[in-house]
């Protein structure tokens, strides 16, 4: 089964007013416990691979095999979008294209506007001639993103105006007060920038940093237009939590096996956890 891109599952997710989920990988676990969580419960999903991990992960090509593979195993029927998040460079997002991803997310939020509409509308040009949707951002999400540790800028209306229609992408990333990693405090989501930018751009809108906001807050930030919600942190924790309990339980076990499976069942049930709070749930 091909590869299908962000269009093909946001456009329907925006107008019926739920989200579909972005789960990054981590390691090869990862990849498995996306796929069948969103094989078991019918939903479309986007696995994602973050450009600062690409080397880790073994590259863009083996990525690309990987989940192929891994598609082909478990029998997936769904729709499956292998997005690159975070591309740090128009460089690197040309090449998870070549590679074979179907969607990339260009970052160049750190940049003036002028740059970012600039670089994204080369990443948006080389992607249409190849059959790929473009994410971009504007604003900053606080916290610590892509090693980059920042405090939150919330996008204006105008620059998001601007984004959209200069460069052509599929779905804009506006920062809203969201952070990526751990929250101190309730996060403050600016719910009335929210819809204002959803009604005037009028293309799916991406929550990034949505581990360990609370679910009524997603779930109005899906009304207002959401259709793509990024989670990393919730599921790295999971996959803690049952290492450190795996461990602790028979600390002289030294098999990898035997630690990391029941490891990955627990990234596994929070992506499920998340599919059924989005509301994408039998969407496939």
């Amino acid at each position: 089964m091909a590869f299908v891109t962000l269009k093909d599952v946001l456009i329907k997710a925006r107008a019926e007013h739920y989200a579909v989920g972005q789960f990054n990988i981590n390691s090869v676990q990862w990849i498995e416990a996306i796929l069948k969580a969103a094989q078991l419960n019918q939903s479309p999903v986007i696995v994602a691979a973050s450009d600062r991990l690409i080397d880790f992960l073994g590259g863009f090509d083996w990525i690309v095999l990987a989940v192929k593979e891994t598609m082909s195993r478990l029998e997936i029927t769904v729709p499956v979008v292998l997005h690159l998040d975070h591309g740090q460079s128009v460089e690197s997002c040309l090449a998870a294209i070549d590679a074979g991803f179907s969607s990339v997310m260009f970052d160049g939020s750190h940049e003036s506007l002028s740059d970012n509409i600039r670089l994204t509308k080369i990443v948006t040009d080389y992607a249409k001639k190849n059959g790929v949707s473009v994410e971009a951002e504007v604003g900053t999400v606080g916290g610590n993103e892509d090693g980059l540790i920042s405090g939150i800028q919330y996008a204006g209306l105008a620059d998001c105006l601007r984004l959209v229609q200069e460069t052509g992408i599929d779905a804009l990333a506006a920062a809203l007060g969201s952070v990526h990693g751990e929250y101190v405090g309730k996060p403050q989501l600016g719910f009335t920038e929210m819809a204002e930018i959803a009604e005037e751009c009028r293309i799916p809108l991406v929550l990034h940093g949505a581990s360990g906001i609370p679910e009524a807050d997603l779930t109005k930030a899906i009304q207002l237009g959401h259709a793509k919600i990024n989670i990393n942190t919730e599921a790295n924790q999971a996959w803690f939590q049952s290492l450190k309990e795996s461990l602790a339980s028979a600390p002289k076990n030294h098999e990898p096996r035997l630690l990391l499976a029941p490891a990955t069942v627990a990234i596994s049930d929070v992506v499920s956890e998340k599919i059924r709070l989005f509301g994408s749930a039998g969407k496939a």
